[in-house]
């Protein structure tokens, strides 16, 4: 099987939504709201329980009720990229929940472990895709440790690892690792959003995630239109655009990640801002500043999505 649906899914905004909640337990009825805008907005391939839906902060029983509610809200079964992770046993059982539901797509988390071995890696990754042939698996590479040999062995084993999800930050490392364990065997993501769009692109990536996107989902599909017309002034303006938003995700070790996002969503009435530890909620100089951001995005949208590339920033330009 060569899941030619699931690889044209891969090479897209992939969008990681955020969990919402509500006096501490998860509010599916925002969920809903926040999938059924990132469609209404052309976004097609959205991965739940990713590492922007607080993946490893949720109970066993919230990601697999969440799995269900993925399903239920959008009517994208085939082009839902289902997070997966943990031990063998939980990866596998999750997948098949999915499965249930119509969900053919997994996106196997970065195994968390103290001791990880080469060959314990390829045995990890090959469990799951083992356990269901009929989904097709991408991989979610975090550490350059990870060798192209590796991913090649694997995709030979496994013909059902279709995508890498790349997000090591060096384009020239995933270029050479793309190459290496094989161009056209894998689609090829990049896996740190929106600011290595453009340089993993011009190295082989076809598809991006977005955090961001539950924000500005226009933002995102401007990006990808931009990169797939090798327009490189309006994605750099784009670029310029977005950059302190995903600074302040990135600052302190990316520690207000997906709070940043949250604080975003409510500020716009989509969802409660609450996020669970380890992370935090943002301080009252970072909130003020997302207000900005926001006031200003609202105030340059239209002149970018008419695709006429703004002045770049002089910080851009360099």
């Amino acid at each position: 099987m060569n899941f030619p649906e699931q690889r044209a899914a891969l090479a897209d905004v992939v969008a990681i939504p955020v969990t919402p909640y509500r006096d501490g337990e998860i509010d599916f009825s925002a969920f809903a709201v926040l999938l059924r805008r990132l469609v209404d907005n052309g976004v097609t391939t959205i991965t739940p329980n990713g590492n922007t839906s607080e993946f490893y902060a949720l109970t066993a029983a919230e990601r697999r009720e969440l799995i269900l509610a993925s399903a239920d809200a959008g009517g994208l079964d085939s082009r839902l990229l289902l997070g997966i992770g943990h031990d063998v046993a939980t990866a596998v059982e999750d997948v098949r929940i999915g499965e249930s539901v119509g969900i053919r797509m997994a996106m196997i988390h970065q195994p968390v472990h103290p001791h990880i071995s080469q060959s314990g890696w390829l045995e990890y990754h090959r469990q799951i895709a083992d356990a269901a042939p009929d989904v097709a698996f991408v991989l979610y590479i975090r550490n350059d440790w990870v060798s192209a040999a590796m991913l090649r062995e694997l995709g030979d084993t496994c013909p059902n690892v279709i995508g890498i999800k790349y997000a090591v930050t060096d384009p020239t490392v995933f270029g050479r690792i793309r190459e290496e364990a094989g161009a056209d065997r894998f689609v090829w993501i990049a896996g740190l959003a929106e600011p290595y769009a453009l340089s993993y692109w011009v190295h082989g990536a076809t598809g991006f995630t977005s955090g961001l996107v539950n924000v500005n989902p226009r933002l995102s599909i401007a990006l990808r239109d931009a990169l797939r017309g090798n327009d490189f002034d309006l994605a750099l303006a784009l670029l310029g655009r977005i950059a302190r938003f995903e600074e302040l995700r990135a600052e302190n070790r990316s520690a207000n990640n997906v709070s940043v996002v949250k604080e975003a969503l409510a500020q716009l009435g989509l969802c409660d801002a609450s996020i669970r530890p380890p992370s935090f909620i943002p301080d009252a100089a970072t909130r003020a500043e997302i207000s900005e951001i926001l006031n200003a995005w609202g105030a340059v949208d239209d002149l970018l999505l008419e695709g006429t590339a703004p002045p770049l920033p002089e910080a851009v330009r360099l």
